[in-house]
């Protein structure tokens, strides 16, 4: 692998946690990028400070140059056509005719990248996508994948797709594909995140190098078998405690880190929300462990 990680420059696009997994396995296998690309620091905590994404601490540990470009401009494109050093102490933009590098690879990056950034390397741009495409397209495939009516307590089959980007969302050809067998579903979010993270990091060390050799053909979507996902907000955690059993368990869950499920009730004639932490069925009752009160 060493060998793989010294023939191509690779840029990676990534910012939440499951990117963070996926280098942490691709380093594993000696190929680290040569670039990562990720989102600006954001408010966070109950200061609202300014805090880097994890992926850019990883980079810092890593010694891997970053850009965290708030627009994917034609100042971001300038920049993503510099050549940067091996050293972090001096970073100038020293510009080439040949694009400095030879394949993009994405995990969770959070923007829509512009077609004409995709196609800039060699090798195209390839997408790590915690689903078995074309089922779950879209921004919230771990969370929907736990949400969805699938027999609660036993074993489910999930997995990840490694894709070549096209101008539609998750709808690029595959690649790579991996299958895995969670036993007594629904995991937690967090659990599932980790799992599917650590096998498409795994599945992306494999493929690259034989992606880049030429040695993988590319495989058309069947997209009458296409399912989507919507984008989560704070919103999506809501549970009514008069609902159904099931589904209420299902959101507590899939949102154990974000956004977190909750209900509201009233305490001295002011409406409260409560942020349920740990549940769990009984003769068909939903029955809460621990919450955190407002």
């Amino acid at each position: 692998m060493q060998s793989a990680k010294k023939e191509i420059k690779i840029a990676f696009f990534g910012t939440s946690r499951i990117s963070v997994i996926v280098l942490d396995e691709m380093a594993r296998a000696g190929i680290l990028p040569s670039l990562i690309v990720t989102a600006p620091p954001r408010p966070k905590g109950r200061g609202l400070e300014l805090a880097p994404s994890e992926v850019k601490v990883w980079a810092d540990a890593h010694s891997i140059p970053t850009l965290e470009p708030l627009k994917l401009d034609s100042e971001f494109l300038r920049q993503l056509s510099c050549v940067f050093p091996e050293s972090l102490s001096n970073v100038k933009c020293q510009m080439s005719n040949v694009p400095p590098y030879q394949l993009f690879i994405i995990a969770s990056y959070g923007k829509i990248i512009p077609r004409k950034i995709l196609d800039m390397p060699k090798h195209g741009t390839l997408n790590m996508h915690p689903s078995l495409l074309p089922k779950l397209r879209g921004a919230s495939p771990i969370q929907s994948a736990i949400l969805e009516d699938a027999p609660m307590g036993e074993s489910h089959e999930t997995g990840v797709t490694i894709m070549l980007i096209d101008e539609e969302v998750d709808h690029g050809p595959v690649v790579a594909q991996e299958k895995i067998i969670i036993e007594n579903w629904p995991p937690k979010g967090s659990e599932l995140e980790e799992t599917l993270g650590t096998l498409g990091g795994k599945l992306l060390a494999k493929t690259i190098p034989r992606w880049v050799a030429g040695a993988v053909t590319p495989a058309v979507q069947d997209h009458d078998q296409a399912t989507y996902t919507k984008k989560m907000t704070k919103g999506s955690g809501h549970i009514d405690l008069a609902d159904d059993p099931v589904r209420m368990y299902r959101k507590i869950r899939a949102f154990d880190i974000w956004p977190r499920a909750y209900f509201l009730t009233e305490r001295g004639g002011k409406e409260i929300r409560v942020i349920v932490t740990e549940a769990h069925l009984q003769d068909g009752t939903l029955k809460i462990d621990r919450v955190i009160p407002e």
